[in-house]
């Protein structure tokens, strides 16, 4: 099929930059992704995965905890802060991104 359409978006400069790394080790073009995509609307009739929000798990849902529960989580993380084992957010991203890159 001849490709003579332009697809012209704009998307988080973040999340291009990561999809774009995850390709080039595939060995695949953004545009071939895209491309893909695409076709597999038109193979299943819509979005070719399902869109949802996920569930928390039970054990971090506070929806689902008695006041009992919830005291002990936010006592149990302030004693691990007042402790010293805690890291910071940047740091817990920065080590998943090196176990995972």
């Amino acid at each position: 099929m001849e490709k003579t359409a332009t697809l012209n978006l704009r998307i988080n400069p973040t999340l291009k930059a990561d999809v774009d790394a995850i390709l080039s080790r595939l060995g695949i073009p953004m545009s071939t992704a895209v491309d893909m995509f695409f076709n597999q609307i038109v193979l299943v009739g819509g979005i070719p995965f399902s869109v949802t929000i996920p569930k928390p798990p039970a054990d971090v849902d506070i929806s689902q905890m008695t006041e009992q529960e919830l005291h002990e989580k936010l006592q149990k993380g302030y004693d691990d802060y007042r402790a010293g084992r805690v890291r910071s957010a940047v740091e817990a991203f920065s080590e998943f991104r090196e176990r995972h890159s």
